[in-house]
């Protein structure tokens, strides 16, 4: 019986050989991905703690920076946030912010182009929004009205379609474009919630127009009518 047995796992033995030497590289690589991933994903997730940890302490500096007013330093900190972080939500918070303050102190060249890296490079849609309809106003008031323009004719989420719309109003109507802007200005009207008090700014807009976009039909994007006088 015990050779029975012998004879039985030499066979089994000699099996398990010739299966490895068919398919034990395969096995081994098969072995070695799974765990590579395992272990890469764990690596990515470590550093993408690391990340958020260290752009939000930069971003501190950038708050700091913005506060206290000081915009040579306020252009260092976001330069550091833009080479070491650029890809993180933290440093695109900080060039909106940096931009705003560039504009309030009248660094308007230095705020367009905190504008327009966020608008170029941002990962997140509304970040991008946000930057473009921004930088979209201080071109209209530098009169750079077709790059305005330009910078709303990008790929806008849904949600900013009526801040744009009425962003480019504005600007047909400096323009002197009063049809275009009527247009634009009916499409903001009807895109806003009725409850919104920006809502309300459009239709003064459009009523200082000779516009009522409470008529008939108003309610269709652009579909302000003029007022009968």
């Amino acid at each position: 019986m015990a050779k029975h047995l012998d004879l039985e796992e030499q066979e089994q033995l000699a099996e398990l050989k010739h299966y490895w030497r068919l398919y034990g590289n395969i096995v081994t690589w098969a072995l070695i991905v799974v765990f590579g991933s395992i272990a890469g994903w764990n690596i990515y997730q470590y550093w993408q703690r690391s990340q958020a940890g260290q752009s939000a302490a930069m971003y501190d500096q950038v708050e700091q920076a913005a506060a206290s007013g000081d915009t040579a330093r306020l252009e260092r900190a976001l330069a550091d946030m833009k080479d070491k972080f650029g890809s993180t939500v933290y440093a695109q918070q900080a060039g909106l912010l940096a931009a705003r303050v560039f504009h309030e102190k009248g660094k308007t060249d230095a705020a367009k182009s905190a504008l327009g890296w966020v608008a170029d490079k941002a990962g997140d849609e509304g970040y991008k929004a946000i930057a473009r309809l921004r930088l979209s106003g201080l071109l209209m008031e530098a009169k750079a009205y077709d790059e305005a323009l330009a910078q709303l004719s990008a790929a806008l989420p849904r949600e900013f379609d009526a801040l744009a719309a009425d962003r480019r109003g504005d600007i047909y109507n400096l323009q002197g474009k009063k049809a275009e802007a009527r247009a634009e200005y009916g499409r903001a009207w009807a895109a806003f919630d009725e409850r919104s008090e920006y809502r309300r700014m459009v239709e003064v807009k459009l009523n200082a127009m000779g516009a009522d976009p409470k008529a008939d039909g108003a309610a269709k994007p652009g579909a302000a009518t003029e007022v009968k006088k």
